[in-house]
């Protein structure tokens, strides 16, 4: 087969790039299907570059091949070629073609991805909103160049509220995840709280979370609360975007939301497993969304509103 025969078509690119979402997006899939045609392939290209970047992260290669992968991946998306063989980069650059995709958010997103390969941990609740703005905020600015918008447009913190909208639902991710992480060495909880509410984190001989458990159920509900917070900064994007994008934003925004809801109201689920919400829950909060009765977070607490810095 030749060079030229090896390039897959724009539309089999795409194809390429939606059954990657079909396949291993899980909440992320019940809002992209809301966006029209276009949208949804579009987004599907961010999402499927976006895995590339996790799965790096996330796999077995030694280090320095992970580090090698990562900066042959920023490579690709500084000089994105249509003509490429890899139908995601042809997806992607046909993307960027017709949307305005911040690309250089996936420079950010690869250097977070860099910052797990050697586990890091976070003193402070700010740096770890840190790692959330490159893991997560990128994402919510990359989807925002794809949504249609009604004022997004004309808004100059459009950017800044979208990129809230990922910190909120990074810190729900984190809080599920605490146990997960730390049996695979990775901390992300800040040090500085989680030693002035007395938790030292560790897993007991039976698998289960604490350090104590009474403080760290204490300490989780404090931190989605605070997320809560977060979810009601960036949900104000909802009413920035038109109709279909509303409601992907919306379905993806309400899974987590309730997901943070529900460790919220019973944190030790997080001591023994990873908690998640049913697949008919979820597609009941899709469809909600998709109707224009998404999911709200409450009021942010007293001093506590506007657009995170």
């Amino acid at each position: 087969m030749t060079a030229a025969a090896s390039r897959p078509t724009v539309a089999e690119a795409y194809a390429a790039c939606e059954e990657i979402t079909k396949q291993a997006a899980k909440n992320f899939s019940y809002g992209i299907r809301l966006l029209p045609a276009d949208r949804r392939a579009a987004l599907s290209a961010v999402y499927a570059f976006s895995r590339r970047l996790d799965d790096i992260g996330d796999g077995d290669l030694p280090d320095d091949q992970k580090a090698e992968g990562l900066a042959k991946a920023r490579a690709d998306i500084r000089g994105l070629d249509p003509n490429s063989s890899d139908p995601v980069l042809v997806a992607l650059a046909d993307a960027a073609k017709r949307f305005p995709i911040p690309l250089e958010a996936f420079i950010e997103l690869a250097d977070g991805v860099e910052s797990d390969i050697v586990p890091s941990t976070y003193d402070t609740f700010d740096d770890m909103v840190g790692y959330c703005r490159l893991v997560a905020g990128t994402i919510g600015r990359l989807s925002l160049g794809i949504f249609g918008t009604t004022e997004a447009a004309g808004r100059r913190d459009a950017p800044a509220i979208a990129d809230a909208l990922g910190v909120a639902l990074q810190q729900t991710n984190i809080l599920r995840d605490v146990r997960e992480d730390l049996l695979g060495g990775r901390t992300y909880l800040p040090q500085a709280e989680l030693a002035a509410a007395g938790v030292k984190l560790a897993v007991d001989a039976d698998g289960v979370l604490g350090g104590p458990q009474d403080a760290l159920v204490d300490y989780l509900r404090m931190g989605t609360a605070r997320a809560e917070e977060w979810y009601s900064r960036g949900l104000v994007l909802l009413d920035l975007l038109d109709r279909r994008s509303a409601a992907c934003c919306g379905a993806l925004a309400g899974i987590y939301l309730r997901l943070n809801r529900r460790i919220q109201a019973d944190p030790t689920a997080v001591l023994t497993q990873r908690v998640s919400l049913p697949a008919r829950e979820k597609a009941m909060v899709a469809a909600r969304s998709l109707a224009g009765r998404p999911e709200r977070a409450r009021a942010a607490a007293p001093g506590a509103g506007g657009v995170a810095p």
